[in-house]
């Protein structure tokens, strides 16, 4: 196992830029983590790593086909995406998670820029059983670092689809859902009042909501109720009670 000392050797370069380029990243296909249990994640369910950089001593072994280095902890951290890393760093080879064949729910996020809130409406989606999650418009990067932290593994299992509006409307017909967009309007029904079983549920930014463009797409809109005063909720909240919903109505 290669032990590495240089801030300078392409194994350091490569990861660090993996965590801070997007382009990079599509252009060679690898994502970057960081983490014990992401690592353990990421074998059990057969994400295939393409290096592994160790602070120190391998704490678990890995199979022999993977790419292992050693180096000091400082190192370590200087190529981590994390601030303060425990370690390891390792890359991972980017690839689609297979489409579950009868599709029944589906959550949907429009414009969620931030990395948090999407990583942790993937996360939900997997403990809730949410067959697809789709991003479509200007959300975050699926493969930046705070979003594959933010999942806590899901990454590894939960379908995600990237997408746009052409897209959105094909995958919906195609799997006979029902689209509602949740939004505050007049004419929104209370989600406690709506079955939204073979359904996609579309939730938009906290600060826009959701564009024209795609409630114009749905057949119906919906609401989370809320106590007088209070005008949104962070998108992953409403993502949770909305893919909740789904679960417990199916």
């Amino acid at each position: 196992m290669e032990h590495i000392t240089s801030r300078q050797n392409g194994i350091i370069a490569h990861l660090r830029r993996l965590a801070s380029d997007g382009a990079y990243r599509r252009e060679t296909g690898e994502f970057a983590c960081d983490g014990e249990k992401m690592l353990r994640e990421a074998l059990a369910f057969g994400a295939e790593l393409n290096c592994v950089l160790w602070g120190g001593e391998p704490k678990f072994a890995l199979p022999a086909q993977f790419s292992q280095y050693t180096c000091p902890e400082a190192l370590m951290r200087y190529a981590s995406p994390l601030r303060n890393s425990a370690g390891p760093v390792f890359s991972v080879k980017i690839r689609a998670l297979p489409n579950k064949t009868a599709v029944s729910s589906v959550i949907v996020l429009e414009n969620v820029q931030d990395p948090g809130n999407v990583g942790t409406v993937i996360r939900t989606a997997d403990a809730l059983g949410t067959d697809a999650v789709l991003l479509v418009g200007d959300c975050a990067d699926l493969h930046n670092p705070k979003t594959v932290r933010a999942t806590m593994g899901g990454i590894f299992r939960q379908a995600v689809i990237e997408t746009g509006l052409d897209g959105l409307k094909n995958y919906v017909n195609q799997n006979k859902l029902t689209l509602y967009g949740a939004a505050l309007s007049g004419d929104s029904a209370d989600i406690r009042d709506v079955r939204p079983v073979r359904a996609a549920v579309a939730v938009g930014s906290e600060g826009r909501g959701l564009s024209s463009a795609l409630l114009a797409l749905c057949e119906r809109r919906l609401v989370i109720p809320m106590r007088s005063g209070c005008e949104s909720l962070n998108a992953a909240v409403a993502a949770a009670i909305i893919m909740w919903e789904m679960s417990r109505r199916e």
